[in-house]
C-alpha cells in the first residue's frame, strides 16, 4: 500500500497495483477512508490536502486553452440555436473538426450552456393524504379492478370498502368504467347504511371515474369530503388493494373466466364470504361485518373467558403469563403522520364523534 501511494502520481493505479500484488479497489477504498480522516481533522480542508488527493487527469482528456476555444466556437451566433449534433455536422461539412459531439455535450454542461429547450410544463407536487377512521362509516375508500370475460375483454367491479372495518360496504359491475355509475353507487350506498350529510370522507385514486363531474358533484351535494392518493402512488389507496388481492386469492374465487351475467350471480357470494366468514388479520381476526356492527366488542369477552378457562387449567403452558385476547385497533390511518415527540398523532380530517352502525347493514349491488 505505501509503494502505491509513493508512485501512483508517476505511474497509472493499475500498473503499481500489477507489480505489487495489490487489488485496485482496495487501495482506492483505502485511500478513500484516509480522505475523509483527514476532512474530519482539518475542516475546512486545505488545498494542500485538496492538491494531494486530486484524482489526476485522464490523458486523453481536451485541455482547458482548447475546451474554452472549443466553448467560444458553440457558443457563436450561429450555433448558439443549433444542437451539439448540428453544429458538428456544419463544422465537418467546413472540413473542421473540434471534438466529439458527447465531448461538446460534455463543455456545455459544465458551462451550464445547454438546457431543455421546450416549454415543459411543471405540477405542484400532490399533498399526502392523511385520513383516520376511528369508527365505521367515516372514511371510505373506493377502488375499480378488472374481470375476465368468459368471451375476452374484461368487465369492471366497483367496490367500496369502509376504512375501519373493512366492510365492503358496496359494489357494482360494469361493462366499463364511468363516472356515472360510480355516482349512482356512491349515492345508492350511502342511502343504504343511512350516512349523514357531510360526516364521510370517500377516498380513492385519481382514476378517470374517481375525478369525473358526475360524481365529484353528486358527493359536493351530499356535503362528503373527497380525497385523492398521489399521482403513481398505489400505496396510498392500499386498503382497497390489499381487499382485491385477498378476494382474488380466496378460495370463492372462480378458476375460469365468467361472462358477465355469471360475473354479477357470483359476486354476492364473493362478498358474502369476505364480509361474513373470512377472519381479517388487521381486525384482530375479526370478521369485517362484527367490526362494521359492533359485535366484536360482545366476541371480545367470549375470547376472553376461553382464555382464561384455559389458563386456569393449565397455567404452566401460558410461559408468558395470563393470555390476553386482541382487541380490534381503535383508528385506522391512511398515512399516519410522524409523531416527534412520540406521542399519539394527531388526528386526521375524518375526526367526528363515533356513530352507532347499522345493527343490519345491507350489501349494496346492481
Amino acid at each position: 500500500m505505501t509503494l502505491v501511494d509513493e508512485h501512483h502520481h508517476e505511474l497509472a493505479v493499475k500498473q503499481v497495483c500489477a507489480a505489487v500484488g495489490v487489488s485496485r479497489a482496495t487501495w482506492y477504498r483505502r485511500r478513500a477512508r484516509a480522505v475523509e480522516r483527514a476532512h474530519d481533522v482539518l475542516a475546512p480542508v486545505s488545498d494542500e490536502i485538496i492538491s494531494t488527493h486530486a484524482r489526476r487527469s485522464h490523458p486523453r482528456r481536451i485541455p482547458d486553452t482548447e475546451r474554452d476555444r472549443i466553448l467560444s466556437v458553440l457558443c457563436e451566433e450561429r450555433f448558439m440555436d443549433q444542437t451539439p449534433r448540428g453544429t458538428f455536422a456544419a463544422l465537418l461539412s467546413e472540413g473542421t473538426y473540434l471534438c466529439s459531439v458527447r465531448s461538446m455535450y460534455r463543455i456545455l454542461g459544465e458551462s451550464e450552456a445547454v438546457r431543455e429547450r421546450r416549454p415543459l410544463r411543471s405540477h405542484e407536487c400532490a399533498p399526502v393524504p392523511r385520513l383516520v377512521a376511528r369508527a365505521p362509516n367515516q372514511v371510505w375508500t373506493w377502488d375499480i379492478t378488472k374481470l375476465s370475460g368468459a368471451f375476452g375483454g374484461w368487465y369492471s367491479l366497483y367496490v367500496i370498502l369502509d376504512l375501519y372495518s373493512r366492510f365492503v360496504a358496496g359494489w357494482r359491475l360494469a361493462q366499463s368504467e364511468s363516472g356515472l355509475p360510480a355516482a349512482a353507487l356512491v349515492e345508492e350506498t350511502v342511502a343504504r347504511h343511512g350516512v349523514a350529510r357531510g360526516a364521510l370522507v370517500v377516498h380513492s385514486d385519481r382514476g378517470a371515474p374517481m375525478t369525473s363531474k358526475p360524481l365529484s358533484a353528486m358527493l359536493a351535494e351530499l356535503g362528503f369530503e373527497r380525497s385523492h392518493a398521489r399521482p403513481r402512488t398505489s400505496n396510498d389507496n392500499a386498503f382497497s388493494e390489499s381487499q382485491f388481492k385477498t378476494i382474488k386469492y380466496g378460495p370463492m374465487w372462480p378458476l375460469t373466466p365468467m361472462s358477465f351475467d355469471q360475473w354479477n350471480a357470483w359476486c354476492p357470494e364473493l362478498f358474502d364470504w369476505y364480509n361474513h366468514r373470512h377472519h381479517h388479520e388487521g381486525l384482530s381476526h375479526f370478521t369485517p361485518h362484527q367490526v362494521f356492527t359492533g359485535a366484536h366488542t360482545q366476541l371480545l369477552g367470549v375470547r376472553q373467558q376461553a382464555l382464561d378457562a384455559a389458563y386456569a387449567r393449565n397455567p404452566e403452558r401460558f410461559v408468558k403469563g395470563r393470555p390476553v385476547a386482541q382487541a380490534v385497533p381503535p383508528e385506522v390511518w391512511i398515512n399516519r403522520p410522524p409523531s416527534p415527540s412520540g406521542g399519539s398523532p394527531g388526528a386526521g380530517p375524518a375526526t367526528e364523534a363515533p356513530r352507532t352502525p347499522p345493527t343490519t347493514p345491507e350489501l349494496v349491488h346492481s
